[in-house]
């Protein structure tokens, strides 16, 4: 659960844009039109990536006048298969894939389910992504992959990243050369598996 009291307002006379702030938002709710930034108050999240990175200072963050909260309900979903797509991508439903907002794997996948298929919609529901911007990127991705949806990257955005491998990915070759440098691989995915698998019941 996120609450956004935040939203970004546009100097006009300041901006020439230069595109940096629709390039940065992870949430595509900037974008320059006749070269100047216009804001989609509908869909900012109030994260400040705009404001912190704009090169002629021409964005502001000004408070909301009734906050809002950006949360995937998942009242009404089949749990099953939350569940099962979480652990698709090697997720624990309910660990925390974004300590900034701290947003559990179980409401990505719910977002997934019910339609979303980017990084950008998912972060719109959910608030993912809103906080460093970095980090989180990796388990979205992964939900999405283990829901068979490969996401398009945006025509403009510095907010993407490729899928980082983890140890359900190492190849046997790779395994077999660092196996006598102290790498235990194996014995690593499964632990690993197990607590992906854990039950709900104090699990989290």
């Amino acid at each position: 659960m996120r609450a956004v009291t935040l939203y970004a307002v546009v100097d006009v006379d300041k901006c020439k844009g230069c595109t940096r702030c629709e390039r940065v938002c992870p949430v595509l709710a900037i974008k320059v039109e006749n070269k100047k930034a216009v804001v989609d108050p509908e869909n900012c999240l109030g994260c400040a990536n705009c404001e912190q990175r704009c090169p002629e200072m021409a964005i502001t963050m000004a408070h909301l006048e009734q906050s809002r909260v950006v949360q995937e309900s998942l009242a009404g979903i089949d749990m099953a298969a939350v569940i099962d797509l979480c652990r698709r991508a090697h997720l624990h439903p309910k660990q925390i894939i974004c300590y900034c907002t701290a947003t559990r794997a179980e409401e990505v996948a719910a977002a997934v389910l019910k339609g979303a298929k980017s990084p950008e919609e998912i972060s719109r529901r959910t608030g993912v992504r809103t906080g460093c911007k970095v980090e989180c990127i990796q388990p979205v991705l992964r939900l999405l992959h283990a829901a068979g949806i490969a996401p398009e990257r945006p025509a403009r955005g510095y907010q993407w990243y490729g899928l980082t491998p983890t140890v359900w990915d190492i190849p046997e070759e790779v395994k077999k050369k660092y196996a006598q440098r102290g790498f235990y691989f194996d014995e690593d995915r499964k632990l690993l598996d197990s607590l992906v698998g854990a039950s709900e019941k104090g699990g989290e």
